[in-house]
């Protein structure tokens, strides 16, 4: 399954770009609507795609990110029916990267086994699962490399170079740098702090960098994209959700077309950066 994320990056590379990440919580604000957005992705000018599992405790995302998984866990979503979304997508894009995004408890409650046979089946590529440390992968992380998906890790600007090797031991697909510290959405990254900080991390793996946490415009896109292989953005596209929607929260006729048009913006300003050497 990780075939599909070294193949885009190969693609990207070959390009001399960097890539498109984009993140949308699943079932925002319905899951019809949830998947015409997240098929409409590709088209708009995301590379990968990053699915957000909706959880009623996300410690590590901020207020946008919180009240999609609210609004999403309102209209019923779930751990299978997020799968079922996958599935519906991989009928007609077999090579757009998919990753789930979330926390360990409902995998947990699903169980480890089934969820990991589950998404394979269903197209899945990789997870993040932003709450099990390197320390913890006997939970997750490698029964998810044995079955054959990318588990892939988060480093921040406190991971130091003593602990980046625990960090990077059984990470697979790409690293995600988070460019701030705290949750998501709450500042403007440093683009010069985030370029050293992953030539930094260059020097400790070959796998792919990507940067997100903060990413909101086509010009901060830009600038992140001259250093990284690819930029992640999240809390700016599930806002771009819910200022779509009617005052009872439903999806209105110009809920798809707030997503694309910004993913087609920042998709623009990826493409347009200055590829600068960041080894």
């Amino acid at each position: 399954m990780t075939a599909r994320i070294d193949a885009r990056f190969k693609a990207l590379r070959e390009e001399g770009r960097a890539g498109l990440v984009t993140f949308t919580t699943a079932g925002d604000p319905d899951y019809d609507t949830s998947l015409a957005v997240v098929q409409a992705l590709p088209q708009a000018g995301a590379d990968l795609i990053e699915i957000g599992v909706p959880f009623t405790d996300p410690m590590a995302d901020g207020p946008a990110i919180q009240a999609a998984g609210q609004r999403a866990l309102k209209a019923g979503q779930t751990l299978k029916k997020t799968l079922a979304l996958v599935e519906s997508f991989r009928k007609s894009d077999a090579a757009t990267p998919i990753i789930l995004m979330g926390y360990y408890n409902p995998i947990y409650v699903y169980g480890v086994d089934r969820f990991l046979r589950d998404a394979k089946a269903a197209g899945v590529d990789g997870l993040i699962v932003v709450d099990l440390p390197p320390e913890e992968d006997e939970e997750l992380c490698l029964p998810a490399l044995k079955a054959g998906l990318a588990f892939i890790r988060l480093a921040t600007p406190t991971t130091d170079d003593k602990r980046l090797p625990t960090v990077l031991q059984n990470t697979g697909g790409f690293v995600y740098y988070v460019s701030i510290t705290g949750i998501t959405g709450s500042a403007i990254p440093d683009t010069a702090k985030v370029i050293a900080a992953v030539s930094r991390i260059k020097h400790h793996t070959k796998l792919p960098i990507a940067v997100g946490f903060g990413v909101k415009t086509a010009e901060h896109a830009r600038a992140i994209a001259e250093g990284a292989d690819a930029v992640v953005v999240g809390s700016a596209l599930v806002e771009a959700v819910r200022t779509s929607l009617d005052p009872q929260g439903r999806a209105t006729a110009e809920t798809i077309k707030a997503v694309t048009d910004l993913v087609a913006s920042l998709a623009s300003g990826v493409r347009a950066a200055r590829r600068v050497a960041a080894e």
